[in-house]
């Protein structure tokens, strides 16, 4: 079941955004310098889009839309724990976050990707249009789009 997050969630969405990064391999030190980047707060609670998905009283993901600008919206982040990762979950959430952002009007969807979820949303229908240095030097993240329209 996919429901909004509440503002109580703030710190359970980050311990599972910083789980998930750990399914990777990614060092404990990578993961501390992304501590602030995958930080969820009240703040954003309030002011994004936020769903999570919830398996018999757990959340087991979630995704941060941001608000749109103009016909564009950003997926700032989509996370599933390492224990329900490959059960759908996430394509589940990638969907809602489709029609949400139809919902509000957005014709395209970008993200920042981590390089090992590249053929997840290829599979889903982004493209590469970009890259961005990461906080580790020399790491490009590839920009992601999608059309919403197709």
């Amino acid at each position: 079941m996919i429901v909004l997050a509440d503002i109580s969630d703030a710190k359970k969405l980050t311990e599972i955004a910083l789980k998930s990064k750990t399914f990777w391999g990614y060092s404990k030190l990578d993961l501390e310098s992304w501590r602030e980047d995958l930080t969820i707060t009240p703040k954003m609670i309030t002011k994004c889009n936020i769903c999570k998905f919830i398996v018999d009283d757990i959340i087991a993901g979630f995704y941060v839309l941001n608000p749109p600008k103009e016909d564009l919206i950003e997926l700032e982040m989509l996370f599933v724990t390492p224990e329900f990762i490959g059960k759908g979950i996430g394509k589940k959430l990638l969907l809602h976050s489709f029609k949400k952002a139809i919902h509000l009007n957005a014709k395209y969807m970008t993200l920042l990707a981590d390089p090992n979820a590249v053929p997840f949303y290829e599979s889903k229908g982004f493209y590469e249009i970009d890259k961005k240095e990461s906080s580790i030097a020399n790491r490009f993240l590839p920009v992601m789009q999608k059309n919403l329209a197709q």
